[in-house]
């Protein structure tokens, strides 16, 4: 495939195109959640404390994402991911009727928000690995690409009409509309055809730790995993708490705030044609250095800046957040055998996950005390020391073995 648009070319294909399909639907009912739950939960008046407890649950349960990699390892991956927006699909069709009821009670609302958090937690990481099954080595940038790219229109499509749903007829549409939409994805994803794995000869218990050995063994995917987890806890602080709060605060609203949403897909749709077509000399460290962009939004809100201009600068990490994707992705595919691949992308992601119900607790109180603004200005704050600490340890990564090198010609 050559030329800027040559992911797009594999919308012909008709072994991936499904996979595709099912992103950009998926990607939308994302959009519709985000702001279903959060003004749902605002509009039955359990404030900012019951927003960060509804939304801890939501998280809580992505701590079983290394389930989801022995599983993604274990059986076919497109059979996991079905599995998981099937599930998805039930828990928001019910959090919906929730809503309709005008009284939900916030326990109630906290187990629905776990059950779709369990659905997350068996589909991440084996979305990672799947395109490895479905495409050779020489076209999984593109695929990565697509794959981000289809996820980026899907997001952007959810929060701008997620924005007026909410507005004009409330949160229980939109998280009814996340629910058909999980399923209608549902039905596309049965239509792929992946392998099935080699019959494993251990147990899950092994598998779990054949797949920490794999991760642990290559010092750059751990040190990047914490910059990752450090980006993660910003951006979760940031859209999840800060941002929803600063909108409903005189700041536009849910229109607003979905706008503002949306123009960072709008930035990936752009970025994943960059990523798949670029290939750096030092792909490790570039991709290091672009999830710092995240802070740009968010120390724009701790400024007090208006909505408008926290739109127009969230394009920017959109545009770089989509590069990173290919190229971390693409990375670990080129690196990893792919009967570990999820394992490996399990462990990844799952460190970024571990503090985030706690993290989810404690910024609502934290939101209410010192206002959204300062959490955003904060947040982006550690997103940069982050970035900044990993650059430098990654360079000192690199010299050691040159250092090693030239010892070991001294001795001689």
């Amino acid at each position: 495939m050559s030329g800027l648009l040559s992911p797009l070319a594999l919308f012909r294909d008709p072994s991936v195109a499904p996979l595709f399909i099912s992103r950009v639907i998926s990607s939308a009912s994302v959009g519709f959640g985000q702001l279903a739950l959060a003004w749902g939960v605002m509009n039955l008046g359990y404030g900012a404390k019951g927003l960060s407890l509804v939304m801890a649950c939501n998280a809580f349960p992505a701590l079983l994402i290394i389930c989801g990699g022995v599983a993604g390892d274990r059986f076919r991956r497109h059979h996991v991911l079905l599995g998981a927006e099937t599930l998805a699909s039930l828990s928001w069709l019910a959090i919906g009727a929730a809503l309709f009821t005008g009284k939900a009670p916030l326990a109630l609302l906290c187990a629905l928000g776990a059950i779709g958090g369990v659905a997350t937690a068996m589909f991440l990481p084996t979305l990672r690995g799947i395109i490895a099954d479905l495409l050779n080595s020489p076209d999984r940038p593109a695929g990565n690409a697509l794959v981000n790219q289809t996820q980026s229109i899907g997001l952007l499509i959810g929060l701008i009409s997620s924005g007026a749903m909410v507005t004009a007829v409330g949160p229980a549409w939109a998280a009814s509309m996340r629910g058909f939409l999980c399923a209608l994805s549902a039905v596309l994803l049965s239509r792929l055809a992946t392998s099935r794995p080699s019959k494993p000869g251990t147990g899950p218990l092994r598998d779990l730790r054949v797949g920490w050995r794999e991760f642990g063994r290559r010092p750059w995917v751990w040190i990047m995993t914490l910059q990752y987890t450090a980006i993660t806890t910003a951006v979760v602080c940031y859209t999840k708490i800060a941002g929803p709060l600063y909108a409903t605060d005189g700041h536009g609203g849910a229109w607003a705030w979905g706008l503002i949403r949306a123009c960072e897909p709008l930035g990936a749709v752009m970025g994943a044609l960059v990523g798949a077509r670029w290939q750096p000399g030092r792909t490790i460290p570039v991709a290091a250095l672009l999830p710092m962009s995240v802070a740009l939004p968010m120390l724009l809100m701790g400024s007090g800046a208006p909505w408008q201009l926290i739109a127009v600068a969230a394009v920017i990490p959109g545009v770089f957040q989509a590069v990173y994707y290919v190229l971390w992705t693409t990375a670990l595919q080129d690196r990893f055998a792919p009967e570990v691949l999820v394992r490996v992308n399990s462990w990844n992601m799952v460190t970024s996950y571990v503090l985030m119900p706690l993290i989810m607790l404690a910024s609502g109180p934290l939101a209410g005390v010192f206002g959204p603004g300062k959490l955003a200005f904060w947040s982006g704050t550690i997103a940069v020391i982050a970035t900044l600490s990993t650059l430098v340890a990654l360079r000192l990564l690199h010299q050691e073995p040159l250092a090693k090198s030239e010892a070991k010609r001294a001795i001689a």
